[in-house]
């Protein structure tokens, strides 16, 4: 492969996460889980991830356990997520909540989708710091 047919996330460090989340992911986060729950299991998942410590996943497990598909990198969110990586600054933790396999019920990515999909084109068995409510 010549030198510039190299994937452009060849070039981002690999080490691109906050230790927390951003304040303004709990709103961003309430306002998609209202689409799918009832205002106070809103409420009770919001508290329940700011309570949650932080774990780590892989980007591909999170993916997989959402039944979410990979975004490309031209993507214009994951792009510019990919762009915050390449300049040196790192991504704000995912917030998820759990889903129940014995109900079929999928992990639901309540904030942070497109930076799952921008990690895994850096490196999909990379760590992914997140909270599980």
């Amino acid at each position: 492969m010549a030198k510039s047919d190299k994937p452009k996330t060849k070039s981002i460090p690999s080490e691109h996460w906050k230790d927390e989340p951003d304040d303004h992911d709990y709103p961003a986060a309430g306002d998609y889980l209202s689409l799918l729950m009832e205002d106070d299991e809103v409420q009770a998942a919001i508290k329940s991830l700011h309570d949650a410590p932080i774990t780590h996943r892989k980007a591909k497990d999170l993916l997989r356990a959402s039944r979410l598909g990979l975004l490309s990198p031209e993507n214009p969110h994951v792009a510019s997520a990919l762009e915050k990586v390449r300049r040196g600054d790192r991504l704000s933790p995912i917030l998820v909540v759990r889903g129940k396999a014995d109900q079929d019920i999928p992990l639901t990515v309540a904030d942070g989708y497109h930076r799952i999909c921008a990690s895994y084109h850096i490196d999909e068995n990379a760590d992914i710091p997140c909270r599980i409510a």
